[in-house]
């Protein structure tokens, strides 16, 4: 059984930075992606950032130039590093993996993340 473990949500003002984490324990294998999701209350699971296990990465058009998603293969770990935080960012964050057919088979248990002033 896999489990991911996700650390570093918080509060933060408009502007500021944090950094999210992700590691996967248990059951070992190669997962093709890793990457992070967001849902506010009321709406649907929004695809954030995904990394590829051969490097490709993907963004949301609404945090481009803004996040930056990394992965250690060797751990697994994912990252996500967000800079310039904007009020809509909150939101709670889920890291996933996803197996050999692309579609997340596992999650994290979600981390909060606000940004108010």
């Amino acid at each position: 059984q896999v489990q991911l473990v996700e650390s570093g949500g918080g509060l933060v003002q408009p502007g500021g930075s944090l950094r999210l984490s992700c590691e996967a324990s248990g059951r070992h294998f190669s997962f093709n992606a890793m990457g992070w999701y967001r849902q506010v209350p009321g709406k649907q699971r929004e695809l954030v950032a995904t990394a590829a296990r051969g490097g490709t990465t993907n963004y949301a058009e609404s945090v481009k130039g803004r996040f930056t998603i990394s992965r250690d293969n060797a751990k697994p770990t994912v990252y996500l590093q967000m800079d310039d935080l904007k009020f809509e960012d909150t939101a709670v964050y889920y890291c996933y993996a996803a197996g050999v057919d692309w579609r997340p088979a596992y999650w994290g248990q979600g981390t909060q993340v606000t940004v108010s002033s």
